[in-house]
């Protein structure tokens, strides 16, 4: 169900960037952006925890600003992946990343689930 409802989240915050952040579009049709929040919702549930359990010095060492290094990473990769999606720039891919990060929590601490 976390895994739906983080599709769901990773949809609306496409939306929304799209919508409000300078710098990122989305041409695609409603299907490809279904395609787009799982392929975002595959990355950030499976890869990106592998990523933070293998490279803790990483992130303590930076004070936690390399999980937004990897959350810009993941984002400029699935961009390229997604042709309909076009990011222009370190600092729209980085608003993206803060906007997808709220949309994410504020939809995950409204709805209370149980895995």
């Amino acid at each position: 169900m976390r895994f739906f409802i983080q599709i769901i989240a990773n949809i609306l915050a496409i939306i929304l960037a799209a919508y409000l952040i300078p710098g990122i579009e989305f041409t695609g049709l409603w299907w490809k952006l279904l395609v787009a929040g799982l392929i975002l919702g595959i990355i950030n549930y499976y890869i990106k925890p592998v990523l933070k359990f293998f490279l803790p010095l990483f992130i303590l060492i930076t004070l936690g600003f390399f999980v937004t290094i990897i959350n810009i990473s993941f984002l400029t990769l699935f961009a390229s992946i997604i042709t309909d999606l076009s990011i222009s720039g370190f600092w729209p891919a980085f608003w993206a990343i803060a906007l997808l990060s709220l949309t994410n929590y504020s939809i995950n601490t409204i709805i209370d689930y149980k895995d």
